[in-house]
Parts: C-alpha cells; sequence; structure tokens
C-alpha cells in the first residue's frame, strides 16, 4: 500500500504545481492587460520586452513572449533542472494563452502612478504564487544562469543588468517618466512576491542566554505551548559553560515571552529575529515543498 501511496502522491504534486503556476499566470496577464498596457507601463524581463515592442509596432505582446522564450529555452535545456525548465515552459504557453483571454478585462484607472501601484501588488501575488510552485514565466532568469556560467557574473548581477538595459529602452522609446512608473511597479511587485513566498507574518525566532535556561523553557512550554531546544554554550569572556535557550514563536506571542524571561531573569540577553518560514509541528505543514 506505501509504494502506491507514493506512486499517486509525485504526479499529484506535479498536478499542484501546474494548476498553480497556471493560476499565477492568469493573475499577471490580466494584470498587464488590464492596468500595465492601457496605461503604457514597461515591465522587466522578456514580458518587458515584448511589451515595449508592442508599444512601438502594436504586434500581440503573447505572441512576442513565446517568440522570445523559444531561444532561450533551447539555451537553457543543458543550464538548468528539467522540471524548472518543464514548469517554466508550461507557464510561458499558459501565460501566452492567458494575454489573449484576458484582453476583456477593463481598465480601472488612467492615472499611470495608481496603475503601477496595484498592477505591482497584482503581478506581485501572481508571480509569487508560480515562484511557490518551483516555476517560473522563463524569460532572462535562463539567461541570467546562462551568462553566470560562461562568465565571472553572479546570476543576480546579469539580471540587474537585463533589467536595467530594458529601463533605459523603455526610457529612450516611451520617455523617461514611463520608464520611472515602470521602476515603481518592479519594486512593488518584487516586495510582493516576498510577501507571497515568506508569508505576511513572519514568525520570529527567539535566543535566550539566562542564569535560569530551565524555569525559561518550562515557562515558554507551559504557558505558550512551545517547543523549546535548548544548546550548551560556552562564554568567550567568562570561559562559562552555559546553556541557550531557542524556540520559535508567532509575532502575537512576543509580547508574552519578553514577559517570561523578564520575569525569570531580567538580566538574560533575549535576542529576537525574523523568520520568513517555519515548517513543522505547531506552524505550516509539509505542503508543496
Amino acid at each position: 500500500m506505501e509504494w502506491r501511496k507514493n506512486s499517486l502522491r509525485v504526479p499529484w504534486m506535479h498536478f499542484n504545481r501546474l494548476a498553480a503556476i497556471s493560476i499565477g499566470a492568469f493573475i499577471v496577464a490580466a494584470s498587464i492587460n488590464s492596468l500595465i498596457l492601457p496605461n503604457k507601463i514597461a515591465d522587466g524581463g522578456v514580458t518587458g520586452i515584448a511589451i515595449i515592442i508592442y508599444y512601438l509596432t502594436n504586434l500581440s505582446v503573447s505572441k512576442i513572449v513565446i517568440l522570445l522564450n523559444i531561444p532561450l529555452f533551447i539555451v537553457g535545456w543543458k543550464m538548468v533542472g528539467r522540471m524548472f525548465l518543464i514548469y517554466s515552459m508550461i507557464g510561458v504557453g499558459v501565460f501566452s494563452l492567458a494575454l489573449d483571454i484576458t484582453k476583456v478585462i477593463p481598465n480601472p484607472t488612467s492615472d499611470p502612478l495608481l496603475a503601477c501601484i496595484f498592477a505591482g501588488v497584482v503581478s506581485g501575488i501572481g508571480m509569487g504564487i508560480i515562484f511557490r510552485s518551483r516555476g517560473s514565466l522563463g524569460g532572462t532568469d535562463i539567461l541570467a544562469v546562462f551568462f553566470s556560467r560562461t562568465t565571472s557574473f553572479s546570476v543576480g548581477q546579469v539580471l540587474m543588468v537585463i533589467d536595467a538595459l530594458i529601463f533605459v529602452a523603455a526610457a529612450i522609446f516611451l520617455g523617461p517618466e514611463r520608464a520611472m512608473y515602470a521602476m515603481i511597479y518592479m519594486f512593488i511587485a518584487t516586495k510582493v512576491i516576498d510577501m507571497v513566498q515568506e508569508g505576511i507574518n513572519p514568525s520570529k525566532s527567539v535566543l535566550v542566554v539566562t542564569q535560569d535556561p530551565q524555569g525559561v523553557a518550562k515557562d515558554i512550554m507551559e504557558k505558550l505551548d512551545r517547543g523549546v531546544t535548548l544548546f550548551q554554550a560556552k562564554g568567550a569572556y567568562s570561559n562559562e559553560d552555559k546553556e541557550v535557550v531557542y524556540c520559535v514563536i508567532n509575532r502575537t506571542e512576543m509580547s508574552q515571552i519578553k514577559e517570561i524571561i523578564r520575569n525569570r531573569d531580567p538580566k538574560a540577553f533575549l535576542s529576537i529575529s525574523d523568520v520568513p518560514e517555519v515548517v513543522g509541528e505547531g506552524f505550516s505543514a509539509w505542503k508543496g515543498h
């Protein structure tokens, strides 16, 4: 029975990821057709190149996206992982189809600033869903991997140069004001992508150096119902052996854990850091990872 469950789990995982990539592609396409194109705002990557060509020639954005991605997929066939490439090819295909289907969505605003802000939010949500599902909309990601392996530049540096060139092209052909709107759009979209991937309410990791580690750990487990780990450590100055308390909490529990530590040891050293994602008991389950 176990082998049957495993044999079903993998196809179901691929189905879920492809469904999410398709939903994300439709969201991005809707954002482009309803907010980006009517207000002549540029974009980054291959989609940005396709949009600039559309503004200049009125050719179909969906067809340009397909044509620009074909040579990139050929180049990337041996450069990136097979599943990532397959997911990306499907993502580009669905995205191109969605660009044609969502043309009927009306433009809700003629204010370019409002358009780039809301387009950044909507596109960021769509791209975040796609990235969470191990996919992409192809394009310059593959080109960046190629150049990073054939030159001394990193993937991030190559992507930055490519997007900078696209924004320069937008400034030349569409005007500097439209290029600046495009930068605002890209900045917001990037932040929303991170938010979708990491969650809007990141957890907190708590590290405590205290004279009463057992008491602090006991109170955290009893009052917050959180798991606690004790690490063996040694003070560099005092050369004394210590136990360091470590746990992960929700943001809403910060005031409670501070009170617990203050009541147990007012002289304790406390460090609290953001944790973008936590998987395990008491937090999110292993879904789609």
